[in-house]
Order: structure tokens, then C-alpha cells, then sequence
């Protein structure tokens, strides 16, 4: 993987830029819609591709591992072949999904030991293990395996936590090193930044992972529910210090909002499954506000859901349509305020690039944050 920077803002840290993989290249700033289980939830490729426009999706080693398993996935070749999707994919290392198990894990320096959401069987995941697996998955860019601290975690755990976090990176880059991609696109591993909210935990896991020379870096641990000042705070100090010319990604965030705030202040890479839970539960993102479609004031609106050039479904279906298809809970209904959402999503990032290329990056967004959180 190779990243060329083009264009940095004037006002801000806000950057344009190219990743230029084996199945592609990505301009960025970039939203990587969710695809955990090698599927975007209610989205078909065909969709992804032509209305939302992605350039790349996410998939998840801990869901991909225990569904399909890695010997099918071999089998067919790789994730890309298996569902079809021929451009780029990063797979988070599953790392989150692990510790999100609080109650079926173990954790040790070996690695992180679980039970299965499905039924309840015993694995266990090692760096080791887990370089393995994304190899095995073939996704173009591969996550470090990492604890993932709460965001209200204590001092002295964050620290314990982040000691583990870099040993363990260290066993990933051996590991990765030692073993080659399997079906003839290079591979590239990012480590991941965490630290919690205390700034010397993560100035110290910026520098280490600085030094690894990585094709990327990550930033983790945010959005985990500390207070958004806090995650706006460790973005600046961490974008600080991981270099220019690697593209920086800032994992499971979030909001519109949070998006342009974290562009401003230098990150290039998002991935969050809110476009498409929030769509199934009737929440649509558009360039006026927020619509919740279920409420009544939507009964008898018969005017697009956007109308002005932000959506794939552009005056195809009315809001009275899209709350209809809601109220009477056909499945239709979340199918588009999915599609319409995670185009929004990368309209917004592809606007944010156009304006730090144009030059007024920090004007547009001061007159577009007040829209875009608008409850309507």
C-alpha cells in the first residue's frame, strides 16, 4: 500500500490524499462503510458501488472467523472473491468485539480467551492467531490486535492495558513479517493508538507506534464514552506526532460531525455502523438536519427525503413514502434509509476533500456544522 498526499488546508490540519492498494485507490478524507460480516447490513455491492459510491468497506476478523471460518474463506480465495466485492477492504482485528465480551473472556498475556455469541465455544485469539486469520480473510489492510479500554477507564488500568497493547504489537509485526498475503494483492498492517483520555499514555503509544514505520496508523480507544472534548483532545495530540505521509484512521467514529471535527484536525480514514442502525431505526442523515422518518409531521410530506444532491435516492421516495414504508415495518424502508445514509456519509467526506483542495475547508464547515445537527 502506498499513500500520496496531496492537498493540506490552509487553517487547519485537514488533508487530501490518495491509498493506493492492490484492489484500487481510495481518495481521502474516507468513509468506510461497515460491512462485519462481509456484508454492509441491508446493502447490496451493486448499491455500495454505483449509488453510495464507497471505495472501500470494513469486515471483522472475530465475526468472520467464527461465520464463515477461515478454511471456506481459503476456499473461496478470500473475502473478495467470496462476496464479490473487488475493491479494497480493511478488517479490524476483532479486538473490540473480544473485549466487548466482558462476561465470556479471558484476558492474559498469550492473548484473549472467549466464548462464542453464537454457541457459546471456547477460543482463543494471540497476535499471532489473529495475523493469521486477516491473512487468511485477505483484506488489504490489516488491524493490530489491541485492548480496547473504556472510556471512563482508571489510570493505572489504561496503563496496564496500553503495556499489553504494544507487546502485543510487537508479536503482530513479527508475525505479519514472517508470512505473506495468499492470493496476490499485498497486505498492509496498521498498529493502533490507544491510552484511553490521559495524555502521556498517549503520547507514548503515538511515539511507539510512529516508530514502527507502518504503512498506516490507527486511532482507537475514542467514542468508547469519554466526553467528546476528550476524544477531540487526544485526536490533535495524537495527530501530532504519527507522520504526515502515512494516512491516519480513527476507529468506530461517528457522527457527521464528529467526521469534519476529526478531518480538521488531520485524520483521513472513518469507519461507524451509525449510518446504517440508525437508518434501520428510522434516523436519516441530510445536508438540512436529522429527520426522525416515524414522527407523524413526515405523514403527509410528499417532498424527497434530500433535495439537493446528497443522496442516492434523490427524489425517488417522498418522506410520507419512506415513514409508510416504516410505520407498517416492511423491509423495504430500512433498505433505503441505509442506502440514503451511508451515501450521505460519503458525500460529506468527498465534500470535505473538495473545499481542503479548493482551499476553503475551515469556511465550509463552520457554515455546514449548524445544518447537519439540526433536528428537523
Amino acid at each position: 500500500m502506498k499513500y500520496q498526499l496531496q492537498y493540506t488546508d490552509k487553517s487547519s490540519n485537514a488533508r487530501a490524499g490518495l491509498i493506493i492498494t492492490g484492489h484500487g485507490t481510495v481518495e481521502t478524507p474516507v468513509f468506510m462503510p461497515v460491512g462485519t460480516q462481509g456484508a454492509v447490513k441491508a446493502v447490496h455491492f451493486h448499491e455500495l458501488k454505483d449509488d453510495i459510491k464507497a471505495g472501500i468497506i470494513l469486515g471483522n476478523t472475530y465475526h468472520l472467523y467464527l461465520r464463515p471460518g477461515v478454511e471456506i474463506l481459503e476456499q473461496a480465495g478470500g473475502l473478495h472473491r467470496f462476496g464479490g466485492w473487488d475493491r479494497p477492504i480493511l478488517t479490524d482485528s476483532g479486538g473490540f468485539q473480544v473485549f466487548s465480551l466482558t462476561e465470556n473472556r479471558k484476558l492474559r498475556e498469550e492473548g484473549a480467551e472467549f466464548r462464542s455469541h453464537i454457541d457459546g465455544s471456547k477460543h482463543l485469539f494471540t497476535p499471532e492467531k489473529v495475523m493469521d486469520i486477516q491473512r487468511s480473510i485477505g483484506a488489504d489492510i490489516m488491524m493490530a490486535f489491541d485492548e480496547c479500554t473504556p472510556g471512563n477507564a482508571e489510570y493505572k488500568y489504561a496503563e496496564k492495558s496500553l503495556e499489553l497493547t504494544e507487546r502485543w504489537l510487537d508479536r503482530c509485526i513479527r508475525r505479519f513479517n514472517e508470512t505473506e498475503a495468499k492470493y496476490g494483492c499485498e497486505q498492509s498492517l496498521f498498529p493502533i493508538v490507544q491510552g484511553c483520555v490521559y495524555r502521556d499514555l498517549r503520547q507514548r503509544a503515538a511515539e511507539n507506534v510512529a516508530s514502527k514505520n507502518a504503512d498506516g496508523n490507527a486511532i482507537g480507544g475514542l467514542a468508547v464514552g469519554e466526553p467528546v472534548e476528550k476524544m477531540y483532545e487526544m485526536i490533535e495530540l495524537v495527530n501530532e506526532i504519527l507522520p504526515e505521509d502515512k494516512p491516519r484512521y480513527l476507529m468506530g467514529v461517528g457522527t457527521p460531525a464528529n467526521l469534519l471535527e476529526a478531518i480538521e484536525r488531520g485524520v483521513d480514514m472513518f469507519d461507524c455502523i451509525m449510518p446504517t442502525r440508525n437508518g434501520r431505526n428510522g434516523q436519516l442523515f441530510t445536508k438540512e438536519g436529522i429527520i426522525n422518518i416515524r414522527n407523524k409531521k413526515w405523514e403527509n410530506d410528499f417532498s424527497p427525503v434530500e433535495e439537493n444532491g446528497a443522496s442516492a435516492i434523490d427524489n425517488s421516495y417522498s418522506k410520507a413514502y419512506l415513514r409508510h414504508l416504516f410505520v407498517a415495518d416492511e423491509i423495504l424502508g430500512l433498505q433505503i434509509a441505509s442506502v440514503h445514509n451511508l451515501a450521505f456519509y460519503l458525500w460529506l467526506v468527498k465534500e470535505a476533500r473538495k473545499h481542503i483542495i479548493e482551499g476553503d475547508f475551515t469556511s465550509w464547515k463552520t457554515a455546514v456544522m449548524p445544518k447537519i445537527q439540526n433536528r428537523l
